[in-house]
């Protein structure tokens, strides 16, 4: 006889010890609370097998642990305050930025100081760039009373679609809507099927109860995002993509919901991460494992789509993996078919996209990919600029300094790397895991103009801290004096500089053997090699610890806590050290 696994609720706990505590420079974190999100079992009308072939090659549901979004009405802004390094277009004459070795190192004749750096922004930008705006057919129609906000349609409460299989609202939720302190902390998580809405800001109890759970037939939940443009106190735009292929747009106030690429009309790869296009109401970016990304209106029908582009917009550049082809435009954001979705079609790799991340400047998109890139598009352009490879293996995530200067990825070389978006290189490698990193992230809190501090969780069930200032990095031993001087000099073009000028294509190549060339085509794509690292600058960590009994899967980082999530469920808050936040100082 099948006995049924029953879902169960969410417990909370609050351990103490020495084990607890996290101590840094600035103080001792401790964690003051453990949510432990309950793992939904499998659907009844699902077949489990319960002796399972490690060697089968069948295909497997794909689940990607425990993944959180957080959320602030009233969000308070860190008390550093940084410029955004605006990079522009790849067609502008703009900034460029070099490491020093040291504090009393000049800076260069052409680099900009901050004061310059927030005039050139002025004149330079004016305001934040909109994907799509020179397409009119993208453009929202305006009527007497201003744009109109569409909602949802379906109450998912009531709904009888066979995709949701249970919807759990809380007793008191209406009331707590209506009475949630706007400064308060939601928290929303999915795990496997099942998708939460959490008041972290509650009391002890409270903390770990759903205000509403969601859980779905047959469909993983393996990303979501909230639009932050479209946030207010009665109104929250949420997507969450599936591993059916399947999109939801789900507005949490009111419970009701709409199906993107329902039945995957448009693309049938689960979707690995989703996010809103910045500054956009509807249209957001989704990543499909088939390595493609497809931009998608929550206002617009589907229909089956068929590619309008299949030539690649770079061509294949000697020696590249035949398996990664340069960017394709499937379909054009200046297309002028728009009737119906997709809005653009990338296809960018034959590998799983696993991460991807909008800079600040709501210019540039880093994406990483299992087959071990890092790829910087001009997303407004639809160009590539730069591919940069892993040591080995694939990456697995990636994000952007809070003044767009940096971007951290982490990967399955078990190494977090730091590049230089305007330097288009390589600045170092950071060593302390001992399996795949799985979650980066930048303490904004703990960030200004000179100084980041970053974090990593990973496979390894370790949280890594560190702090990263440019005139601290310790160069290795084989660089001697003189290559170290020539580092700048030899450097990659910066991103900024002009399309039409002429470029060498043999360029300087951080490897023992110096035979390796950059390769630049004819649309100004620049191929990275693989960096030594025995000639790469290495950043040890200010903190290593296991903090939990499984691999961890997410890290945030918010005024009061650090946040971590392990792929079994837990969601754990690590209290600062109060005095150093009040105080407003980096320590």
């Amino acid at each position: 006889m099948t006995t049924i696994a029953l879902d169960t609720s969410n417990t909370i706990g609050h351990p103490s010890g020495p084990e607890y505590q996290l101590a840094v420079g600035e103080g001792i974190y401790i964690l003051q609370d453990d949510v432990h999100l309950a793992t939904p079992p499998p659907h009844p009308s699902e077949h489990t097998n319960t002796n399972p072939n490690p060697l089968s090659t069948a295909p497997v549901r794909p689940t990607a642990g425990v993944r959180i979004s957080l959320f602030r009405t009233n969000p308070r802004k860190p008390p550093h305050l940084y410029k955004i390094a605006n990079l522009g277009s790849t067609r502008s004459n703009l900034a460029t930025f070099s490491i020093k070795e040291s504090e009393k190192e000049s800076r260069s004749s052409h680099e900009t100081s901050s004061d310059g750096l927030a005039a050139h922004m002025a004149n330079a930008a004016g305001r934040t760039p909109v994907f799509g705006e020179d397409n009119v057919l993208l453009t929202p129609t305006v009527g007497k009373d201003g744009v109109k906000r569409k909602k949802p349609k379906t109450n998912i409460v009531k709904s009888n679609s066979s995709f949701i299989s249970r919807v759990m609202p809380h007793e008191t939720m209406t009331k707590h809507i209506h009475e949630y302190n706007p400064e308060g902390l939601f928290a929303f998580a999915n795990i496997n099927r099942a998708f939460q809405w959490l008041d972290l800001s509650s009391n002890y109890e409270s903390k770990a109860q759903h205000i509403i759970k969601i859980l779905f037939s047959k469909a993983n939940m393996l990303c979501h995002d909230i639009n932050l443009s479209t946030k207010g106190s009665n109104h929250l735009d949420i997507i969450m993509g599936a591993s059916t292929a399947d999109i939801m747009w789900f507005e949490a106030f009111s419970q009701k919901y709409a199906r993107i690429n329902k039945n995957a009309v448009i693309n049938p790869s689960p979707i690995y991460q989703i996010r809103w296009l910045p500054g956009s109401e509807n249209l957001f970016l989704a990543a499909h494992m088939d390595g493609t990304l497809i931009v998608y209106d929550k206002e617009r029908d589907d229909a089956a789509f068929v590619p309008e582009e299949t030539n690649p917009l770079v061509s294949l550049s000697k020696g590249s993996s035949p398996d990664h082809r340069p960017l394709q435009v499937k379909k054009s954001l200046n297309s002028r078919n728009q009737k119906s979705n997709p809005v653009a079609s990338w296809k960018i790799s034959n590998h799983r996209i696993n991460d991807f991340a909008f800079s600040p400047d709501c210019r540039h998109l880093a994406v990483v990919t299992e087959d071990g890139y890092l790829q910087i598009i001009d997303y407004l352009n639809e160009q590539l600029t730069d591919i940069y490879p892993s040591y080995y293996g694939g990456f697995i995530c990636v994000c952007w300094s809070p003044d767009g200067k940096y971007i951290l990825t982490g990967g399955q070389d078990d190494l977090v790397s730091i590049w230089s978006l305007a330097e288009r290189r390589l600045v170092a490698r950071c060593p302390g895991h001992h399996s795949w990193v799985s979650c980066v992230a930048f303490d904004r809190w703990r960030c200004d103009e000179r100084n980041y501090r970053f974090g990593s969780v990973g496979e390894d069930r370790r949280l890594l801290l560190w702090d990263f200032n440019v005139g601290m990095l310790h160069r290795p031993k084989a660089l001697s004096v003189r290559q170290r001087a020539s580092i700048s000099s030899h450097a990659p073009p910066p991103l900024g500089r002009n399309r039409a000028e002429s470029q060498p294509t043999m360029r300087f190549r951080s490897n023992s053997n110096l035979t390796a060339a950059e390769s630049v085509d004819g649309e100004g794509l620049l191929e990275h090699p693989v960096e030594s690292r025995t000639r790469t600058a290495e950043l040890p960590p200010v903190l290593s610890k296991i903090i939990d009994d499984d691999p961890l899967s997410w890290l945030g980082f918010e005024e009061d806590y650090v946040i971590t999530a392990c792929a079994h469920g837990h969601i754990r808050l690590w209290k600062r050290p109060q005095e150093t936040i009040s105080s407003g100082l980096i320590v």
